[in-house]
C-alpha cells in the first residue's frame, strides 16, 4: 500500500505535528485508525504499511514520532514484532494494537518495550489522542535521559583521560612556576593524544615534555597517557635524551598494535644553575622563549617523530643559554593550525607570535588562558585538534602555581 499523508484540519496552531507510521495489514482496521486520528484533533502525517519489511524503509529513512503496530503481521507477530520495531527505531514511541481476546498481549508488548497498547474496537478519539501524546512524550523523555547519561559517561571518561594526560607537576625545590592547560577539540569529545608533564629529577634539573599522538579518540588518548607515564617513569629512572626517546619509541610500537600511530614530542631539560635549556625535538616544533624584549621561537635541531622510522634514533640535542628571567612555552600544533580570523589562512607560528605581542598580562596563567581564548576566537570558535600548552617561568623565587 502506498503511503498517504493527511493533516487534521482542526488542530490548534501550537499543537505539534505527529509523524505516525501505522503497520497494519487489515485495510478495514487501517481505515478505522485513520478516521479516529482525524477525530482526535491532532496535527498528523500518517503513513501506512502492511508488513514489517515495508516499514523498515520508513523507520530507517525518515523521522517517525509514533508507530501504531498491529501484533499480527504477515512476516512477524507478537512481541517479536515489538522487538523488531524497537531495534529499528529505538527512540520512537510504539503503541501496540491488540484484539479483544488478547488480554495479556498488551502487557507483554509493554514489557518488550512498547510505550502503551490499545484494544481494537474499544478505542475512542479522546483515548487515542491522550495515548499518542503521552507515548511520544515518554519516548522523547527516555531519549533525553539516555543522551544525558551518555554525556555523563563520556564526561567521566574524559576526566579520567585528562587526569592521565594533564598530571600534577613533580616539583620539590624548584622555583620555576609551571602553568599547564589542555583543551579538547570539541565539547564532550573524546580527548586526543596530546600529553604533557613536568618532573624535577634527583639531579636537581627540571625536565618537561609536550607531545602529540597522531589521530583522535580513545586509542590515541590511551597511547598519549601511556607515553606520558612512561616518560615520567624513565626520567625518574635516570634516562635522558636519545636513550629516553629510544625507550619511548619502543613502548609506542608495542602499545599501538596494528594501528600505524606515531607521536611527536619536545623534551626539555632546564638547568637554572647553569642558565641553560637542552632540547630534543622528535618531529615537534620549537618552543617559544619570552624575555623582557618579547617572545621568539627558540631555534633547535629537529629529529624524527617516534614510530616513523623505528631504530633510526635521529634526535640531536640543542643546548641554549637562557636569560636570568624569562619563560619557555611548549605547545602542540592545535594552537597554531586554526585560521587567522577572516583571512582564511592558518595562524601559524608567525601569527601566534604577533598575537602574543598584543596580549598585555604579567600573570603566566592568565596569559596562557587569554592566548588559548584568542586563538579560539580567531578560528571562529572551532578547534579541529586538541591544544596542550606548558609554560615554565623563572626569575627569583616564584611560587609554584
Amino acid at each position: 500500500m502506498t503511503a498517504s499523508m493527511t493533516l487534521a484540519p482542526g488542530g490548534a496552531a501550537a499543537e505539534p505535528l505527529y509523524r505516525i507510521l501505522l503497520i497494519e495489514d487489515d485495510q478495514g482496521d487501517a481505515l478505522l485508525v485513520e478516521e479516529l486520528l482525524y477525530d482526535t484533533g491532532l496535527r498528523f502525517e500518517l503513513t501506512t504499511r502492511t508488513t514489517l519489511a515495508e516499514a523498515r524503509t520508513e523507520l530507517a529513512g525518515s523521522t517517525i514520532d509514533c508507530v501504531l503496530l498491529d501484533l499480527h503481521l504477515p512476516d512477524v507477530s507478537g512481541i517479536e514484532a515489538v522487538a523488531a520495531v524497537r531495534g529499528l527505531a529505538p527512540h520512537t514511541a510504539v503503541i501496540v494494537l491488540t484484539g479483544l481476546s488478547e488480554a495479556q498481549a498488551g502487557s507483554d508488548a509493554m514489557a518488550a518495550g512498547a510505550q502503551d497498547y490499545l484494544v481494537k474496537g474499544k478505542v475512542e478519539a479522546d483515548l487515542l489522542r491522550r495515548t499518542v501524546r503521552y507515548a511520544v512524550y515518554r519516548s522523547q523523555t527516555e531519549r533525553a535521559s539516555a543522551e544525558a547519561q551518555a554525556a555523563r559517561l563520556r564526561a567521566e571518561e574524559n576526566a579520567r583521560l585528562e587526569r592521565g594526560l594533564l598530571p600534577q607537576p613533580m616539583l620539590d625545590t624548584s622555583t620555576v612556576r609551571v602553568t599547564s592547560r589542555y583543551l579538547p577539540s570539541a565539547e564532550l569529545a573524546l580527548l586526543g593524544g596530546d600529553f604533557l608533564d613536568v618532573v624535577e629529577g634527583d639531579d636537581g634539573l627540571l625536565h618537561a615534555v609536550v607531545g602529540d599522538v597522531s589521530g583522535h579518540g580513545p586509542d590515541a588518548a590511551a597511547l598519549g597517557v601511556c607515553l606520558r607515564i612512561a616518560w615520567r617513569s624513565l626520567i625518574l629512572g635516570g634516562h635522558r635524551g636519545d636513550d629516553l626517546l629510544h625507550l619511548m619509541e619502543r613502548i609506542l610500537i608495542a602499545e599501538r598494535g596494528s594501528q600505524q600511530l606515531f607521536a611527536t614530542c619536545t623534551l626539555l631539560t632546564l638547568d637554572q644553575d647553569a642558565g641553560t635549556a637542552t632540547l630534543h625535538l622528535a618531529g615537534h616544533h620549537e618552543p617559544l622563549l619570552t624575555t623582557a624584549d618579547g617572545t621568539r621561537e627558540l631555534a633547535a635541531a629537529h629529529g624524527i617523530a617516534l614510530g616513523i622510522a623505528p631504530g633510526l634514533r635521529s634526535w640531536p640535542a640543542t643546548t641554549v643559554r637562557l636569560p636570568a628571567a624569562g619563560a619557555l612555552t611548549l605547545y602542540t600544533d592545535g594552537l597554531t593550525e586554526g585560521h587567522n580570523g577572516a583571512t582564511g589562512e592558518r595562524l601559524g607560528v608567525e601569527g601566534l607570535l604577533a598575537l602574543i605581542g598584543k596580549l598585555a598580562t604579567s600573570d603566566p596563567a592568565a596569559h596562557v588562558d587569554l592566548l588559548i581564548r584568542e586563538t579560539h576566537a580567531l578560528n571562529a570558535g572551532q578547534h579541529t585538534d586538541d591544544v596542550a600548552v606548558l609554560r615554565l617561568d623563572w626569575g627569583g623565587r616564584i611560587p609554584r602555581g
